[in-house]
């Protein structure tokens, strides 16, 4: 009987395959501030078009002249977020999640060919320190910070504290600088959702002064087909008391909120956001934006602001005259999961904006996303064309060699990537005078603080 099932989802597979409808419009024109939105183009079956893993061999990422980019961590199991602790070292959130039943031949069909694109790797199910102790760019040892964990996805540090969100928990380490482990079990601050969790990562970042976390929830279906009891307390960010564990919604309409940052200097909070899906190759866009603090975003009544999805019902439209337009589209289906603001020490072209993460489609036909793109900033908001940062992770048969996720800078003027198909971190530095500061060595570490020492801990990873 499962043979006979699987045989018949391949047979459908390969006719949505013959059906797909190749996207109509100028990529380019949903990209920014005043996104082109076409019509809603509902087919028979929906595109399902999966870039199938490849080596990397001799290849790299692309990045653009008067930068370079290294691999500084390989075989790891599912890299996902990345944070950059003060004293220079930086954790990975590696790992696989999921609980969402496969309900409708749809269900079926659709994760037997996504799962086709994804890494074959073991989740990891914890959260990799990686350190350069001589600051010459090599990251050489590398240790298991913490273990045992259920998807760990979003980190932030505050109070003294790491704080990381797992797919159905916020949980607090105690953490003192220089530490290569965690010197004891975490800390349930609170439950997060996580029954189904169509949508399982848990992005997750921290208020200046460290009063407030903040939690991304993604919905459990796409536009509610699931029916309404499953979406209770999704697909908003919630603001959760740091010490007491007490949360209330944030901001609401959030189909999946999937990467969380902080803007400097300012305590503004900006999101990137996964919308909906099987309304056309050119629908729905992706999005960054600024997320104001009681505001609705659409989902799942309506989508870039008030543009309404006939699917659901029952419609609200006294909900959708509410809707807030997002700051800036990304384009449809690229898959928005990495966040980061810059520093002027990533050279001047790249001093003031946002990286993003571009994961990649796998549901447009030809493929959007799969790099890393820069949007730049003027006043404090998204002004200007965004800029293919790291680009390469398709070859040129359509093949996947790696797919974006997390990013972060760090204070030498460094972006850090991760990819979750190559199960690599890879770190992009200015080569040329365009950074306006130096590179000097991080902080040597502190080595007499709880957990094991650098050399008891640590492995060595390959140099590349």
């Amino acid at each position: 009987m499962k043979t006979r099932i699987l045989f018949g989802a391949v047979v459908l597979a390969l006719a949505l395959g013959g059906c797909q409808r190749g996207a109509d419009g100028d990529v380019q024109a949903q990209v920014g501030t005043n996104p082109q939105l076409p019509e809603p183009h509902r087919g028979l079956l929906p595109t399902l078009n999966i870039s199938l893993p490849a080596e990397w061999g001799d290849e790299r990422p692309q990045v653009p002249a008067g930068y370079r980019i290294d691999a500084i961590a390989t075989d790891l199991l599912i890299p996902r977020q990345l944070l950059v602790l003060p004293n220079g070292d930086i954790l990975v959130s590696e790992g696989r999640g999921g609980r969402a039943p496969k309900l409708t031949p749809k269900d079926i069909i659709a994760g037997f060919i996504k799962a086709r694109g994804n890494t074959q790797v073991e989740s990891g199910n914890r959260i990799t320190l990686l350190r350069d102790a001589d600051g010459d760019g090599r990251y050489e040892a590398r240790s298991i910070f913490a273990d045992g964990l259920d998807a760990p996805y979003g980190m932030a540090l505050a109070n003294g504290n790491l704080y990381v969100a797992t797919q159905d928990e916020l949980l607090r380490f105690a953490y003192a600088p220089g530490q290569v482990v965690a010197s004891g079990d975490p800390v349930k601050v609170t439950d997060l959702p996580g029954a189904i969790n169509h949508h399982w990562t848990k992005a997750l970042t921290a208020s200046a002064d460290g009063r407030y976390l903040y939690v991304g929830i993604g919905s459990d279906s796409n536009i509610t087909e699931r029916g309404m009891n499953v979406e209770e307390n999704r697909a908003m960010i919630w603001q959760v008391d740091a010490e007491t564990g007490f949360h209330k919604v944030f901001a609401t309409g959030l189909r999946n909120p999937t990467a969380l940052a902080m803007q400097p200097g300012m305590d503004q909070l900006w999101t990137v956001v996964n919308e909906r899906d099987e309304i056309g190759d050119d629908l729905v866009p992706d999005y960054l934006t600024s997320v104001r603090p009681g505001g609705f975003y659409g989902w799942p009544y309506s989508y870039w602001g008030s543009n309404v999805d006939t699917r659901v019902r029952p419609q609200k439209p006294e909900l959708v005259a509410t809707a807030i337009t997002p700051d800036y589209a990304l384009g449809s289906h690229v898959a928005a999961l990495g966040l980061a603001f810059s520093s002027p020490a990533m050279g001047a072209q790249f001093a003031e904006g946002v990286f993003i993460g571009e994961h990649g489609s796998w549901n447009r036909k030809p493929p959007s996303g799969f790099k890393v793109t820069f949007v730049p900033f003027s006043g404090g908001r998204p002004s200007g064309d965004a800029v293919d940062f790291v680009s390469g992770f398709l070859s040129d048969d359509g093949k996947a060699r790696g797919r974006p996720v997390g990013v972060a800078v760090d204070p030498r003027g460094a972006l850090l990537l991760a990819d979750d198909l190559g199960n690599t971190v890879w770190r992009v530095t200015p080569t040329t005078a365009a950074a306006p500061v130096a590179n000097p060595p991080m902080p040597a570490p502190d080595t007499g603080t709880p957990g094991a020492a650098p050399d008891e801990a640590a492995t060595v990873p390959p140099r590349n």
